[in-house]
């Protein structure tokens, strides 16, 4: 099993690895993409307006862009420590045992518009990019991944659950994965799909998913740890579970 986890615009500073070599990620094909949006970051960082446009950032984020100039220099740490904020609070990583971490490298991967797709172990330094971000003289970031990131997740012999949100799962979606909803029932049976707390149950459902000593091979064995968990949930269609919460 591999869970595909989403981003967070919030990063962790510092690290004790070397410099980011792109060499030593995961899913060595999208290498030449990853490089082309690298140095795009890098060259445009120069420019400190035209990245606060591209970025959409504010006047007091001008950190952001010195991260992105530094991108080639900076230190790296472990992808699943480097992002933080609601979903990885709840995942909370470094309160698992040891063989928990391990399980965490084997199981979950994240969802980048700099990488495209990188696992939980991979060496990576802080940047600023979003997936509906737009770099000068390039096309959306979903045109310039898509092919390549499609074609790499395809290579993926395993049951994929993918809870990156829906302008991560453009950059390349995943043939027969599985996605999560998260929907709140009010008292009169209603329902609504959840925004911000979204991020919290899927940190939620990551963290059983890779405690679980059971080898999960498709959605109903999805359904059966979240159950177990004491986490509500339904199977809505052959490749889309429901967690509901009131």
């Amino acid at each position: 099993m591999l869970v595909i986890l989403p981003p967070s615009e919030t990063k962790s500073d510092g690290g004790r690895g070397a410099p980011l070599d792109l060499d030593t990620l995961s899913f060595d094909e999208l290498n030449p993409t990853r490089k082309r949006i690298a140095d795009t970051l890098v060259d445009l960082a120069a420019d400190l307006d035209a990245s606060r446009h591209a970025l959409g950032l504010g006047r007091t984020q001008l950190a952001e862009i010195d991260r992105n100039a530094d991108l080639w220099l900076s230190p790296t740490r472990p992808a699943i420590e480097r992002y933080t904020g609601v979903l990885y609070d709840a995942l909370d990583h470094g309160a698992l045992t040891r063989a928990g971490k391990a399980k965490a490298a084997d199981r979950l991967a994240i969802g980048s518009a700099l990488f495209g797709v990188v696992r939980a172990a991979d060496m990576i330094p802080a940047y600023r990019l979003s997936g509906g971000s737009k770099l000068p003289g390039m096309p959306t970031l979903a045109s310039v991944w898509k092919p390549d990131l499609s074609a790499g997740l395809d290579t993926i012999d395993d049951f994929v659950v993918d809870l990156r949100s829906g302008v991560y799962q453009q950059l390349g979606p995943v043939r027969g994965a599985v996605t999560a909803t998260v929907v709140t029932e009010a008292a009169d049976g209603s329902r609504k799909v959840v925004s911000h707390f979204n991020k919290h149950y899927k940190g939620l459902m990551a963290r059983e998913l890779v405690r679980t000593r059971r080898r999960v091979r498709d959605i109903n064995g999805l359904a059966a740890v979240l159950s177990d968990a004491g986490q509500r949930v339904e199977i809505a269609k052959a490749q889309e579970i429901v967690v509901v919460t009131g």
